[in-house]
């Protein structure tokens, strides 16, 4: 039996309550637009709900924010639903990469790591200094594509060509970087540089010649920055605060069970809560979980090609994580901690094998929240984290067995693979930092593979869906308009990339989609300001947006 819920018809129905979908609802609703967002947890957030324990504020994804300036994607997107977003602060010591030979420290001012470069390879010095001047000149670039998000699902044809025009801006100083890539392609690609292979270390981990350089880039951009306050999930707060006075509804433990169509338009959404099914009707759809799982399980069988599913089946996704939180008895600093994040690479493996997922070779990423935000911690204690790609296979997945009902179930043996696989990070840090870790350890909460999926529903656990990259671009995985005529996509799984601007990029254009169908003027305000066309002032002064009193405090 399907049950009603009072306010039965929206004219948007959100798939998810992490940021892209919070995002989307917040932008509708300044628009006009009624929206309830179903998300199966019992709280918002996704992978930035965190969580608490003894005092304890623990991040579960953030390493750091780009694009979060006022003046960059993430910033201005966020300015547009209201002035009191959550601030943000600069970083200043951004990575350290410390391998068994060499310890670097790329901080806001690169030009400090070049200086320390060129003194221990002073016969380098010449394409040290071309390596990043050309990083320098891709920042530059990159600072364009602040009004370069729109999707292209929204123009016209003379739009396509003009904006294919401007894109060359910010492609032009990458294009003669892209093609090195993997084992043999990256060592190639920097010898355009240096040749020296003890230089060549520092980058032993990365798969592409551009993610060498994009980091410099953003640094030279002060790029790099951090919620001031409170860690990722102040996003989240704030944005719940947005909607509740925008007056969308926000419904957890609702589990979307399927989406009803006619004529290929979806009439209604089932979703189930505490046991009981609902119904909701929408004019329209905006789904931000796994699009795998939207095409397969909730949408008639034959509304999306057996051809497309197949490509999504075989897409490259971003790794998921193994990922070891840890209380300290003692501020991180004192552990010689700091703000920036750490990665710990290990030498004289194959590229591929530093993400492999394998604990005793893996990349460990370590960060020390606490140093970064001292209100994450009870006084006088302290934060740190570790973490490494994982994949759901690793280990039989991860020691489980799975029910009648496809779950996986948690028994002893995973929760001892679990343990043992923390305790090797632990160790792998405590030697290569020469620093002790257990002895001052309150707890650790560790996360999985199979944590992720649990709470996020992304395909094994993903932890940021879709990889740009040539394979996925030649099979059109990314996308937001689907074959349903009202259902649109958002989130990570409607645009290559992954992060929070990737994120709330893909929300804002899923409302655009909406609006270019339901409200011509609208449609022009909102892509005008994407554009660059109009500043936040004009668009909050039209008569077509709502106000918002921007009375939400951190």
């Amino acid at each position: 039996m399907i049950n009603k819920i009072l306010n039965t018809e929206y004219d948007i129905a959100i798939i998810g309550a992490g940021i892209s979908g919070l995002t989307a609802a917040a932008i509708a609703g300044k628009f006009g637009l009624k929206c309830c967002i179903l998300e199966k947890e019992p709280k918002a957030g996704g992978y930035l709900a965190g969580f608490s324990k003894e005092g304890f504020h623990f991040d579960t994804a953030i390493h750091w924010l780009n694009q979060c300036n006022k003046n960059e994607m993430a910033g201005r997107i966020f300015s547009l639903i209201g002035s009191d977003s959550p601030k943000i602060k600069i970083m200043n010591k951004i990575h350290r990469f410390k391998g068994e030979a060499y310890d670097y420290l790329l901080t806001n001012d690169p030009d400090e790591l070049k200086e320390k470069l060129i003194t221990d390879f002073i016969h380098e010095k010449k394409g040290i200094e071309k390596f990043f001047k050309a990083a320098k000149k891709i920042g530059a670039g990159s600072l364009k594509y602040a009004s370069l998000f729109r999707t292209d699902e929204s123009m016209s044809g003379f739009e396509k060509v003009f904006f294919k025009l401007k894109l060359l801006k910010f492609v032009l100083p990458l294009v003669k970087y892209v093609f090195y890539s993997g084992e043999k392609g990256v060592p190639k690609g920097l010898n355009k540089f240096f040749k020296d292979k003890n230089l060549h270390k520092i980058y032993s981990s990365e798969k592409d010649l551009l993610s060498c350089l994009f980091p410099i880039a953003w640094a030279y951009n002060n790029g790099y920055q951090i919620p001031e306050k409170g860690g990722a999930r102040v996003f989240i707060q704030w944005l719940t605060h947005v909607n509740k006075l925008l007056k969308n509804d926000l419904i957890f433990n609702a589990e979307v069970k399927s989406l009803e169509l006619d004529n290929k338009t979806c009439e209604s959404i089932v979703y189930q809560q505490k046991g009981k099914e609902y119904k909701i009707k929408s004019k329209y759809v905006i789904s931000t979980n796994d699009v795998e799982t939207l095409y397969t399980k909730m949408l008639p069988e034959n509304t999306v090609s057996q051809k497309f599913k197949n490509k999504l089946n075989n897409a490259v996704l971003y790794s998921s994580a193994f990922t070891v939180s840890i209380a300290l008895d003692c501020p991180a600093e004192e552990l010689g901690f700091n703000q920036e994040l750490i990665n710990i690479s290990q030498e004289g493996i194959k590229r591929d094998d530093h993400d492999s997922g394998d604990p005793s070779i893996s990349d460990i990423s370590v960060l020390a929240p606490s140093a970064r935000d001292k209100s994450l911690t009870p006084e006088g204690k302290g934060l740190i984290t570790l973490l490494i790609p994982a994949y759901i296979d690793y280990q039989n997945y991860w020691q489980t067995e799975k029910d009648e009902n496809g779950n996986y179930i948690r028994g002893e043996k995973y929760k001892k693979l679990k343990t043992e696989t923390a305790e090797t990070l632990i160790q792998r840090v405590e030697k290569r930092l020469s620093v002790d870790i257990k002895n001052h350890t309150l707890f650790y909460d560790i996360s999985t593979p199979i944590t992720y999926l649990r709470y996020t529903g992304n395909k094994n656990g993903s932890m940021m869906g879709a990889r740009p990259g040539k394979e996925n671009m030649q099979a059109g995985i990314a996308h937001h308009q689907t074959s349903v005529k009202n259902l649109i996509l958002a989130g990570h799984w409607s645009d290559l990339g992954g992060g929070v601007p990737i994120s709330v990029k893909a929300a804002i254009n899923s409302v655009l989609l909406v609006l270019k169908k339901e409200n011509n003027k609208s449609f022009k305000l909102l892509a005008n300001y994407m554009d660059g066309k109009i500043d936040i002032d004009q668009l909050n002064n039209s008569s077509l947006v709502k106000d918002y009193d921007n009375s939400w405090k951190n």
